[in-house]
């Protein structure tokens, strides 16, 4: 089960969460719905004009003229009056639940970036997107329309209703009586549409998530001639989508029909017992043609309520799956306010009897006990699955420890305010992402407030200035989607060049001089020369030169530090180490 799947809530429990969260749209709510009540004044008056019209305007030998040009005035001036009423209703509406919808997704996508990498990585990234887009646009669509048709349906009942019981009361309590069975229905038809509009908000992130790893992995699928099996996966996530929507609009066509079936029942019964009232002098002439006027605007809302609730369960379904983001508690959380704030400087490193595990896994880190001085250079080696990168991960907090603690200067990084935790480390990840941009403003990442002569005087401090004259257009030239314009070494460079300029005072490497040619990596060498220069870095290793030129080499084997020392030491015992060396040597010679 995905830790983001949420706790299934009722339509109601959702709605009023989710409006927990959107102060803004609750916030003048009462005035739009006077708004909407005088807007539906508007279309009860011209039943009343017809009625007096009839019933005094017509009741003599000769029409009384003056007296129908008033009602028709007085009715026209009405109108004008409500249209505008409805205008100030849509615009408060639009703009309450666009401010609203905004707050919703800029949390969502805060959140998103505050879970731990673990959580992340319980669903499929493009699932995880469609939560924060394509949900929270469904619940845009519905509270700008079925919202603005809520409050509009719910203010024409109220008045119809009253206008109808003034005229006849009869009349009035059988209309209700023909609909009334129908709204005791519509929660039974709210919980099969909830049900079903889930699975399809479910389908659709499964077929996002499918489609944007086609585009994204699309090199590797016509590499691996894959074509015909990612076509496979993609109609089959297609047409489970298909298939959802398909059930879910069954249930709606099933639903829908019966308001018809309900109104024409009730307006044939009112013309029936409206003639026998009439002949009984019961309700006039006027009153039973404008009844019959005030009939469709009370099946209206009925029939907007079917239409309504099956954008609604949509939008409900999308509620949940926003919901389900943001109930999920962090479990690397941000200290905050309450935190530690670090002072600039050397930095040291402890790691103190630390031990993870990934959940419902075998631990993979086991009582590591390391200080790492300030300043110094370390290489962290081991085979694969060995748990450099466990302890990378736990170095830079994108994960905490089971049991032990990372401290830095003492403070443990549990109780270090991430703002000062991301400004003191730095970590270049081993496929150094590039954002769709050009190169200037990807360097510019690591310090958005630096100008293109200190990012041009970073370049030149790393020996980069001639790599970056050779290009199309300098530091403007573009480097695509996920830098794709550039080799993988050239991406690693204006990686370090990013983690230069941010100036932190602990940088860590993750594999960052592998598979680059050799020119490239002569250029990542002096980078790496200046990056590292006065400050605190370690590397995870998979090259020979990067664990020669550290200070000292922490050699991991099945979630231990079995070996540590500096590079001539450790190659001339027998050990993990140099093994290890032996096999670069053997590489590099052959």
């Amino acid at each position: 089960m995905s830790l983001l799947q949420g706790v299934e809530r009722s339509a109601v429990a959702t709605v009023r969460r989710g409006l927990s969260l959107t102060p803004e749209f609750r916030n003048g709510l009462a005035g739009t719905f006077v708004l909407a009540v005088l807007a539906t004044v508007g279309k009860v008056i011209v039943p009343i004009a017809v009625q007096q019209t009839i019933d005094h305007g017509l009741k003599g030998a000769v029409p009384d003229v003056p007296y129908i040009r008033t009602t028709v005035a007085v009715c026209a001036a009405a109108v004008v009056f409500t249209a505008l009423c409805g205008y100030l209703m849509n615009v408060r509406l639009y703009k309450a639940t666009e401010a609203s919808l905004a707050t919703l997704r800029v949390r969502g996508f805060r959140h998103v970036h505050d879970l731990s990498v673990l959580t992340q990585n319980s669903e499929r990234r493009g699932a995880l997107v469609s939560r924060v887009t394509g949900d929270v646009d469904q619940i845009s669509a519905f509270m700008q329309w079925g919202g603005l048709m809520i409050i509009v349906a719910v203010g024409q009942l109220l008045v119809a209703s009253v206008v109808m019981f003034v005229l006849s009361w009869q009349l009035a309590l059988l209309v209700w009586a023909c609909f009334l069975p129908l709204m005791i229905a519509l929660p039974r038809f709210q919980r099969w549409l909830s049900a079903a509009y889930t699975r399809v908000r479910e389908r659709t992130g499964d077929m996002l998530a499918a489609v944007s790893e086609s585009v994204v992995g699309a090199a590797v699928i016509r590499a691996y001639g894959s074509e015909s099996r990612t076509a496979e996966r993609l109609d089959t996530a297609i047409d489970a989508n298909k298939a959802a929507q398909a059930r879910t609009q069954k249930i709606v066509a099933t639903v829908f029909p019966l308001t018809e079936i309900v109104a024409a029942i009730a307006l044939a019964a009112v013309v029936l017992l409206g003639v026998r009232l009439g002949a009984d002098d019961a309700i006039s002439e006027g009153g039973l043609v404008a009844f019959l006027f005030l009939i469709t605007l009370f099946v209206s809302p009925m029939q907007i309520a079917t239409e309504v609730l099956n954008e609604a369960q949509n939008a409900i379904a999308g509620w949940r799956r926003v919901l389900g983001v943001l109930d999920t508690p962090p479990d690397v959380a941000d200290p905050g306010a309450d935190g530690v704030e670090l002072p600039r400087g050397p930095i040291t490193v402890s790691f103190e009897n630390v031990g993870f595990a990934y959940p419902g896994g075998a631990p993979v880190l086991h009582d590591v006990s390391v200080e790492i001085p300030p300043r110094s250079r370390i290489a962290v080696v081991g085979e694969t699955g060995s748990g450099k990168t466990t302890f990378a991960k736990l170095l830079t907090r994108l994960m905490d420890p089971v049991s032990g603690r990372v401290t830095v200067d003492g403070y443990d990084l549990r109780e270090v305010r991430f703002s000062s935790l991301r400004e003191r480390i730095v970590m270049v990840p081993q496929d150094g992402f590039l954002f769709d941009g050009t190169l200037a403003e990807n360097v510019r990442f690591g310090r958005p407030g630096a100008t293109d002569a200190e990012i041009t005087l970073a370049m030149t401090e790393l020996g980069l200035a001639d790599w970056v004259e050779g290009l199309p257009a300098g530091l403007d030239t573009p480097v695509g989607q996920r830098g794709e314009s550039l080799s993988a070494g050239e991406r690693q460079l204006v990686a370090l060049a990013r983690a230069y300029l941010a100036d932190p005072d602990l940088l860590l490497l993750d594999e960052a001089t592998s598979a680059v040619d050799p020119a490239t990596e002569v250029r990542l060498a002096r980078a790496l020369e200046g990056v590292t220069r006065g400050r605190t870095a370690v590397s995870i290793a998979h090259r020979l030169s990067t664990a020669e030129a550290a200070d000292e080499v922490l050699v991991f084997d099945r979630g231990r530090i079995v070996q540590r020392g500096p590079h001539a030491e450790l190659v001339a015992e027998p050990g993990i180490y140099a093994d290890l060396h032996a096999s670069w040597v053997s590489a590099a010679r052959s």
